[in-house]
């Protein structure tokens, strides 16, 4: 698959990238790992890990998305083939 640069960083990105945002919630962790695996197969270096965008967020299953994805890394052993991107969203304070 062919990539792009990112920005003016050195990160060289497929221009499709697998959201993961139902890991956790409507996906099951086997099946999160399934998907991820069938991603990097096809070539796809990217994943997106921001949970806000199917339903609201949920207390019980917060950061469920993130403990997946990290449980197939130390897996897979493939930290050097996948690009992690992420955002908050929601109300902070800064002191």
């Amino acid at each position: 698959m062919q990539t792009v640069q990112l920005g003016q960083s050195s990160l060289q990105v497929t221009p499709i990238c697998l959201g993961t945002m139902t890991f956790g919630e409507q996906n099951s962790e086997a099946e999160g790992h399934r998907q991820m695996d069938y991603a990097v197969d096809c070539g796809i270096n990217i994943f997106d890990a921001a949970e806000i965008y199917p339903v609201p967020p949920k207390a019980e299953t917060q950061g469920h998305t993130e403990s997946i994805i990290c449980t197939w890394l130390a897996r897979q052993n493939k930290r050097d083939k996948a690009l992690i991107a992420t955002k908050i969203a929601g109300r902070g304070t800064f002191d």
